[in-house]
């Protein structure tokens, strides 16, 4: 699209900003420079990210993916010769009017290969290749095949042809070229929706911005220190868990812990509740939200739908732990709307409420369905990702003694004798124990895969797809490449923090994701993992039981770990 076109109304404009536009799939950021409105593209030059996400702060633009800073004048990068390009803006009565024109981008080259012409497994009629793959190992299948085919290669499971990609280049290219080039599978909102877990995650085009926004703000950066002392409280709690089970000489189950721990966490920062399913024994919501990843892995592998015809035992279950589920939010949304109802002209104080008090243009409120949906994303998102990736960095750290005694000295240098790192301040400065989680994750993502297909005829990289061809994004080939990283298979965390040794090509980490819908959880999930890494080793020594080979991953949506079982005994005394 190019010409003007109105983007929004005068008033919708208030403040300096950034605020998020966008006309006809075009995003934008305008901002207030001296009381007058400039508008810019709408994605950071670096990833992608939407800088009507970012901040105004020193009187620089941010983006608060990884902070690149932008004259809000000129667009100018601050430490960089990147620029924004600027977009003539008008008012005209109530309206605000921009010119798409310098936005326009010249046609692509055309493809010089075509699916056809690419390597791959051999494929079988009907099938393809769906029979040589074990679900639950799916994603070591396609890694595997990455390395024996190349950075782009073909197969088939089903009726559909992929074209599967570990360049970076090309997995950024297909991420960042979201919502109007790419869009997720188009099995997952089918799928997502039946199961009631219509939001933000599967939403696609007009649907997904507004939830989109909703989300961001929820778990802005800028929220997360007064939401602190919350997050300190419920680190405590895991504590004194752990504390208890130390003190039984039982073996624990760290990721189900872990789960707890953030389940607690999302309950209370996105909805207002108190869950504490760290205090009990058992949490029957947990066990509910335990079965929805595989039942989604399960589903949208699965060559036919099955589970529209017949009801296997496995989906019957779900459907019980998606009633109950219902149930319970069912409750949390009458609990919120009561608060609201109490206290009219109050701004909402947590998502839930932001999505109940929010107005589409023509002044509609979201539906019951889309409520719902958005609150079990924001549960199913918050546990399983953020709780497996500490689980995989205890289960490295177990035969690494020495990075144990690097963070134990970063520990006692920030935190002194504190059983919870006090404030978010300190807990922002534990740089060793960010590594960590980030080499975690270089070796060991919990969203190793993405797919998408093309919503047009377009071109990947030099490589023809047509309408609907899907793509998947396969993260770690290149994140253990010798060529991107020195010693790829070693861990070790001093890489992110700028160690000499070798390459490190921080462009093949996207742990989560990239492009405009990079996870909008990100901060909140670095800060739970500090958080609950420093309460584990400044507390407990942990012991692994049974060997490093008997814990497997396991496909199931995101990589989970098998049989991480571990023991604890009390460190010093905190206080």
């Amino acid at each position: 699209m190019t010409g003007w076109v109105k983007v929004a109304r005068a008033a919708d404009l208030a403040g300096d900003g950034p605020h998020a536009l966008s006309a006809g799939g075009v995003d934008l950021v305008a901002i207030r420079v001296g009381g007058a409105l400039r508008v810019f593209e709408g994605r950071c030059p670096h990833q992608g990210a939407l800088l009507g996400e970012g901040e105004l702060e020193g009187g620089a633009l941010v983006c608060r993916n990884h902070r690149w800073r932008f004259d809000p004048a000129t667009g100018q990068r601050d430490g960089g010769p990147q620029c924004l390009r600027a977009c003539p803006v008008e008012q005209r009565g109530d309206d605000v009017v921009v010119d798409l024109a310098p936005l326009a981008d010249g046609a692509r080259a055309a493809g010089r290969r075509r699916l056809a012409d690419l390597p791959g497994p051999r494929r079988w009629p009907v099938v393809g290749n769906a029979t040589q793959i074990e679900l639950s190992r799916f994603h070591l299948q396609l890694e595997a095949w990455g390395r024996q085919y190349g950075p782009a290669y073909r197969l088939r499971l089903g009726p559909r042809d992929y074209v599967a990609v570990t360049d970076p280049s090309l997995i950024a290219q297909a991420l960042r070229d979201r919502p109007e080039t790419y869009r997720r599978s188009d099995r997952v909102e089918p799928v997502f929706a039946e199961m009631g877990v219509a939001g933000v995650f599967s939403a696609e085009g007009a649907a997904w911005r507004p939830q989109r926004k909703l989300a961001m703000e929820a778990l802005a950066h800028k929220n997360l220190r007064g939401f602190y002392p919350t997050l300190a409280q419920m680190a405590d709690r895991l504590r004194a868990r752990w504390a208890r089970a130390a003190a039984a000489g039982a073996v624990v189950d760290i990721q189900d812990d872990l789960m707890r721990f953030t389940v607690d966490v999302t309950t209370q920062l996105a909805f207002g509740k108190d869950l504490d399913t760290l205090g009990g024994d058992d949490d029957v919501i947990q066990r509910h939200l335990e079965q929805v990843f595989p039942t989604f892995a399960r589903r949208l592998n699965a060559l036919v739908p099955y589970w529209r015809l017949v009801r296997l035992p496995a989906d019957r279950r779900v459907d019980r732990a998606l009633a109950a589920l219902r149930a319970w939010i069912a409750e949390l949304i009458t609990e919120a709307r009561a608060r609201l109802a109490a206290a009219p002209g109050r701004a909402p104080a947590n998502f839930l409420e932001s999505m109940l008090a929010a107005r589409d243009d023509e002044g509609r409120p979201f539906d019951d369905e889309t409520v719902f949906g958005n609150v079990m994303t924001m549960l199913l998102a918050g546990e399983d990702t953020t709780a497996n990736s500490i689980a995989w960095a205890v289960h490295l750290l177990c035969e690494h003694p020495a990075e144990v005694a690097a963070l134990r000295a970063e520990l006692a240098a920030v935190i002194g004798d504190a059983a919870v790192p006090p404030d978010i301040e300190r807990a922002g400065r534990l740089d060793v124990a960010g590594a960590i989680a980030n080499e975690a994750m270089r070796l060991l993502p919990v969203a190793s895969l993405n797919f998408v297909e093309a919503n047009h005829d377009t071109v990947l990289g030099d490589i023809e797809l047509t309408r609907g061809t899907g793509v998947i994004c396969i993260a770690r080939v290149a994140a253990t490449d010798p060529a991107r990283f020195a010693d790829p298979q070693v861990f070790r965390p001093a890489r992110h923090l700028g160690a000499p040794g070798g390459p490190h090509d921080a462009a093949a980490l996207i742990p989560f994701g990239t492009g405009p819908r990079i996870c909008p959880g990100r901060s909140l999930a670095l800060l739970e993992m500090k958080v609950a890494l420093a309460t584990l080793y400044a507390g407990f020594d942990v012991e692994r039981v049974g060997e490093a080979s008997e814990v497997r991953e396991r496909y199931a949506f995101t990589i989970e770990p098998e049989n991480l079982r571990v023991r604890l005994r009390p460190r010093a005394t905190t206080t």
